[in-house]
């Protein structure tokens, strides 16, 4: 629809040149105007203004004045009626909105896609704007878009199970994809997708069924969530161990933003020394920040890992700490949230 309407804003403006360009011309020609003349007569006669003839015409400047009229009539109608659609609505606010937003996707690079903006996409949405991870969401319903999407929350309008709408939202560049759709059958196609489109691309997806678990896993996600039996299990360990589950609840994120355990690359740490271990960063005295793990290259996790514990490349490490203690170390490290 917006391409037909710049296309039609083209071809009015076209013929407004035209027809005075037309004008002008035969004025000087037929009637044999001076050039200033040529364009006042144009202009007086296109307009219908009527002032009058500037010198007498003869039987051919009066026949091409008559087709002149009622043919900028036509033209004039045409051209007022496609511009005037035009301004109004490339000036309307909402519009304007969502073509900044789509711009903005367009720029978007190893980028996180939310599939579904339903109870579990916004709660993906909330976490990953507090790391200040970059996403967009494709969403199907198109009031839910127009009521949520703002520039922190980019939206796109869409199928996602519609292979162009995940081009669209940058699927070749993008580091990440969510599904949170309700249906089961519908995630799986998108992992199916999402995988063909992107081999490197790491998929999570929502389970509601067991059975769809090892369907979602052939199909390519990396990482099942089934949020019904995680509900389940966080109940049943609040009656076992209540005082560590509301421990380990007050690690996670809060509405201020505040971050109590991170992820760091070991690369940033190190800032390019070779052979160092972790008693050699000493992060705990200088941030107060402490190290409870490590993942090496090839993803094996290692808690409460030992002091003397190499920081091989492509490693990462995660520390523990409150608020003011990890802006402490992000500073000193100079530690974007950003990172892949």
């Amino acid at each position: 629809m917006g391409k037909l309407l710049k296309n039609k804003f083209y071809l009015a403006v076209s013929l407004l040149i035209t027809l005075l360009c037309i004008g002008i011309v035969g004025y000087r020609i037929i009637a044999g105007y001076t050039w200033v003349n040529a364009i006042y007569m144009t202009v007086i006669t296109v307009t219908t203004v009527g002032y009058g003839e500037i010198e007498v015409l003869d039987n051919a400047g009066k026949i091409f004045t008559v087709a002149l009229i009622l043919t900028s009539v036509a033209i004039i109608a045409f051209s007022l009626s496609v511009i005037t659609e035009y301004i109004v609505k490339h000036s309307n606010p909402d519009l304007i909105k969502r073509r900044k937003i789509k711009k903005m996707i367009s720029k978007l690079d190893n980028h996180i896609i939310i599939c579904g903006y339903g109870r579990n996409g916004k709660q993906v949405a909330q976490k990953l704007l507090a790391h200040k991870r970059p996403f967009v969401i494709i969403e199907e319903e198109k009031e839910i878009v127009d009521k949520f999407q703002t520039e922190n929350i980019p939206m796109f309008w869409g199928n996602a199970i519609d292979d162009e709408i995940l081009k669209k939202a940058g699927i070749y560049k993008a580091s990440t994809i969510i599904c949170t759709l309700p249906e089961d059958a519908d995630n799986l196609f998108i992992v199916l997708s999402a995988r063909q489109m992107n081999k490197d691309l790491k998929i999570i997806s929502r389970a509601s069924k067991t059975s769809s678990y090892h369907k979602l896993k052939l199909a390519g996600a990396d990482n099942i969530i089934m949020p019904d039996r995680i509900g389940g299990d966080h109940m049943a360990s609040l009656v076992v161990v209540p005082d560590l589950i509301e421990f380990l609840d007050n690690l996670s994120l809060v509405g201020d933003g505040s971050v109590n355990i991170e992820e760091i690359p070991t690369d940033k740490l190190t800032q390019g020394k070779e052979n160092q271990s972790i008693i050699d960063l000493d992060v705990r005295s200088r941030t107060g920040c402490t190290i409870i793990g490590y993942k090496n290259p090839e993803g094996k996790y290692t808690v409460n890992p030992n002091a003397n514990q190499l920081l091989v490349k492509d490693s990462k490490v995660i520390v523990l700490g409150d608020a003011k203690q990890i802006q402490t170390l992000n500073k000193l490290y100079d530690i974007s949230t950003t990172f892949k």
